[in-house]
């Protein structure tokens, strides 16, 4: 096993670590940390099956494994923009909800004093 494998393996397992040590505390929510937790699997894996990474990239037709892995981390980053632009627009729309809600309430009470 050459020294960059093992520096994966223990910088990939040391995020994973980190990343459930987050998640106990509360500053991590679960659904968000699927995805840091399957990419530090694949991260792993590669790292262990050291001709995965050109397999998986010839059989998708891509001739160099570094252009596999840029482009899954560019398709996979947009993809959890697009999911968190969601949420945050959900969350806008329920603080916007409850602030009208609050207002309605501080004028009824307002109303009866």
């Amino acid at each position: 096993m050459e020294k960059i494998q093992v520096l994966a393996i223990i910088a990939s397992l040391l995020f994973t670590f980190f990343v459930i040590r987050l998640i106990i505390k509360g500053k991590l929510r679960e659904e968000y940390s699927v995805v840091w937790i399957v990419c530090t699997f694949f991260l792993i894996l590669f790292s262990f099956w050291r001709k995965g990474l050109d397999f998986v990239s010839g059989l998708l037709g891509i001739y160099e494994p570094p252009n596999f892995v840029f482009t899954t981390s560019v398709f996979v980053i947009f993809i959890y923009l697009l999911y968190l632009s969601v949420v945050v627009s959900k969350l806008q729309d329920q603080n916007k909800k409850l602030a009208q809600e609050i207002a309605l309430l501080k004028q009824q009470i307002e109303s009866k004093s």
